[in-house]
């Protein structure tokens, strides 16, 4: 009994495959991120590969072997650009490592994007978690920068936008899946973070090249609605939930020459769509607490709490009238209505939004929680 049953088991064992057909990890190349361009009518795609020797590393990596490299492809589609890229590589590509895509200007205009976004959600490789980004500086230079330090990619601003966001929460990262329900949702726009290429950092022989987040840029399901940059954006960040810490700079009324920067966070935002007639206003709530690292001279609390209410409700105001001149509902309003007032929304929608005008928030409440010093006093350490 116990031979008939080895013998059963080894003809058994004759039929399984086992990992035959799996290819070795150094016979691949891996794949970190793309960039997608769009000229005279042919989408051009960079691929980022990233030394498999060096992606596991969190420490310095071995500076006698490139962290990248980056290739180029172009086609009158996206897949035959991507397999216009094939045909100059040595090996296969695996695509399980794929962290973030760059648009340019070009992709975002006109719907471009819409083809590339459904090409790289339908590859089995690929994850829904891949970052977006847009940008206007030249995508071969933008994946070529390496972290500060030479860090393994793994750590850079681009891939790991997370890490830097809980430091300053200027612009909120979003993935292709978060890009996806926001553009099948009112208002039917999505936020996608603008980075550039800077040169602020330095070493002991030369200027370093940096990615740094500058703005945002709007599209909708067909059109682009522009970029919006700088301190025009900075309202953004008090009208979400998901901002950790971000600094606030005012003047402080009592000194007119003297500003303040204090760090904000605990944010709690409530917007509630009030419905009169044929109109539709917001009374909007933002419930914020305050840290104060630095100041000079003799300030009260009363003095900063009216600092900040002052200057966040106009950087609020500021954001959203930009956002109007480019026919951008900045702050979702739209999607409140639908959320809250649904049959309101359904009269009064058009492509999904509800008419804005400079008028549309009635009243815009913001209220200081607590005002804390971290180690002291509000007393100057240097006296």
């Amino acid at each position: 009994m116990k031979r008939i049953k080895m013998i059963i088991l080894f003809i058994l064992v004759t039929f399984i495959s086992g990992c035959w057909d799996v290819t070795e990890p150094e016979r691949m190349l891996y794949i970190y991120g793309v960039g997608v361009d769009y000229k005279d009518n042919k989408y051009e795609v960079y691929a980022q590969i990233v030394n498999f020797v060096n992606i596991a590393k969190s420490e310095q990596p071995n500076l006698e072997s490139n962290q990248v490299e980056v290739g180029h492809g172009s086609g009158k589609t996206i897949d035959d650009a991507i397999f216009s890229l094939y045909r100059s590589m040595d090996l296969k590509l695996f695509w399980g490592h794929f962290s973030y895509l760059i648009f340019s200007e070009e992709v975002l205009k006109n719907g471009n994007a819409n083809p590339v976004i459904n090409a790289f959600i339908r590859y089995r490789e690929t994850r829904y978690q891949t970052w977006v980004y847009t940008t206007s500086d030249p995508i071969k230079d933008v994946l070529l920068l390496t972290p500060i330090f030479n860090k393994a990619m793994t750590l850079s601003k681009i891939s790991d936008p997370e890490n830097s966001y809980k430091q300053d929460s200027l612009i909120e990262p979003i993935d292709l899946r978060e890009l996806i329900i926001m553009l099948n949702e009112p208002s039917y726009e999505v936020k996608i973070p603008l980075i550039t290429i800077k040169e602020n950092w330095e070493t002991e022989k030369e200027l370093d090249k940096a990615a740094s987040i500058l703005g945002i840029g709007v599209i909708s399901p067909t059109d682009f609605k522009g970029f919006i940059k700088g301190d025009k954006i900075r309202g953004l960040q008090w009208m979400t939930e998901e901002t950790v810490r971000s600094e606030l700079t005012f003047k402080i009324d009592s000194h007119e020459e003297s500003y303040m920067t204090v760090i904000l966070d605990n944010l709690d935002v409530k917007v509630k769509p009030i419905v009169t007639s044929d109109n539709v206003n917001f009374d909007i709530d933002v419930r914020l607490n305050v840290l104060v690292s630095e100041f000079q001279g003799k300030i009260t609390p009363d003095e900063i709490r009216k600092g900040v209410i002052k200057q966040v409700k106009k950087e609020i105001e500021d954001t959203y009238k930009e956002g109007l001149k480019n026919d951008i509902d900045i702050y979702r309003l739209s999607e409140y209505v639908y959320r809250q007032k649904v049959e309101t929304w359904k009269k009064q929608q058009t492509d999904g939004k509800i008419r804005l005008s400079d008028d549309s928030i009635r009243d815009l409440n913001v209220v200081v929680g607590k005002i804390y010093s971290g180690r002291k006093s509000f007393e100057e350490t240097i006296k």
